[in-house]
């Protein structure tokens, strides 16, 4: 899931809450929303190899 900060910068979170804290997991912050999307594709080959 990507969302827009104020600054104008772009950060992904994971789909899944942290049990913890309740809230999402903080995956990174990008300065293009393109560079947020090659992360999420990343994240998701590795999560499954």
């Amino acid at each position: 899931m990507i969302r827009k900060l104020k600054s104008g910068e772009y950060r992904l979170y994971s789909k899944k809450t942290n049990p913890k804290t309740g809230k999402r997991r903080n995956l990174g912050t990008f300065k293009t929303r393109t560079a947020a999307e090659k992360h999420e594709r990343d994240v998701q080959y590795f999560k499954r190899h």
